[in-house]
């Protein structure tokens, strides 16, 4: 089956931290590229953070670097977002998402992501 389980939302302060999950099927998480996104209300979807499942390149939104880091667990088919130093602005539902082959070679488009999450809610308040 194909699917995409994100986990790991919640509530925090400015300046905490969180841990997303983003746990795949193998189908999927062969896929060679997984990408974070995020979705305030009223805003369109914008790229967060990707990551090659087979390889180290990784790539983050200039709004994050620094303070979001994307890794993998290949044993677990697993990708995480490590967000530290939370800011209000960070609030938003955030989606796991997975290309279908191609390689991961930037943040890439949303649309060139075929597969998704339902999503975990992240809110950080001030």
């Amino acid at each position: 089956q194909v699917q995409l389980v994100e986990s790991g939302g919640g509530s925090v302060h400015a300046g905490g931290s969180l841990r997303l999950s983003c746990a795949a099927s193998v189908f999927i998480y062969n896929s060679n590229c997984m990408g974070w996104f995020r979705q305030a209300p009223g805003k369109d979807r914008e790229g967060v953070a990707a990551r090659s499942t087979n390889a180290g390149n990784t790539y983050d939104a200039d709004s994050v670097k620094g303070r979001f880091t994307v890794s993998r667990d290949s044993a677990k088919n697993t990708v995480y977002l490590e967000m530290n130093s939370l800011r209000p602005e960070d609030t938003a539902m955030y989606y796991c998402a997975a290309r279908s082959g191609g390689g991961c070679y930037t943040l890439h488009s949303r649309y060139e992501y075929k597969y998704w999450g339902k999503g975990t809610q992240v809110t950080v308040s001030s």
